[in-house]
């Protein structure tokens, strides 16, 4: 028994608080529950540590939001830092619309040597990645000068997600919205 009191004494845990008594249920003492065991000793009164309550205004379990800066890329993992011209269409009956991106002089063009070919168009934010393969790039005197990127979205449902990545990517560029 002095070696187990030695113990607690000695523990970190019982400097922080006061530990409190522990008792065995009286069932247990008594002997009215029978647990098969040769244990012939004495019970012994263990203290029992009491912790600090964490007291949180906000649920316990709110889930976690990561906020990624959305990106345009032409090669995976490049991100382009050209800052596009955008034109949308809308078809009037609102089903279906297209955007073009087009890119003057884009630093995809100064890294993709070393990185790789362009491989398509990608839109990428906290929601996911949009992409598209209709790319064109434009050369002047041999030498390229700019890109057009098309984006299709045939229904309402895919212009509401187009919008809502312009919405993020505008307000991360500090670009904004005229209607022709």
């Amino acid at each position: 028994m002095a070696t187990l009191h030695s113990l607690a004494l000695s523990s970190p845990l019982y400097k922080i608080q006061k530990p409190r008594s522990y008792s065995v249920p009286s069932s247990i003492v008594n002997g009215s529950l029978n647990l098969n065991s040769s244990f012939n000793g004495q019970y012994l009164q263990v203290p029992r540590l009491r912790l600090p309550m964490i007291t949180q205004k906000t649920p316990m379990y709110m889930p976690v939001i990561m906020m990624a800066k959305p990106k345009i890329q032409f090669i995976q993992g490049t991100d382009e830092l050209t800052i596009p011209d955008v034109k949308l269409t809308k078809s009037r009956d609102g089903t279906n619309g297209m955007a073009i991106f087009r890119f003057d002089q884009p630093s995809v063009f100064d890294s993709s040597g070393e990185v790789g070919d362009i491989t398509g168009f990608y839109m990428i934010d906290e929601e996911g990645v949009l992409q598209s393969v209709d790319v064109n790039a434009k050369f002047v005197n041999g030498k390229p000068s700019g890109i057009e990127a098309k984006y299709i979205m045939r229904t309402p449902r895919d212009w509401d997600r187009f919008m809502r990545f312009m919405e993020r990517y505008s307000n991360a560029n500090d670009l904004q919205f005229v209607k022709y």
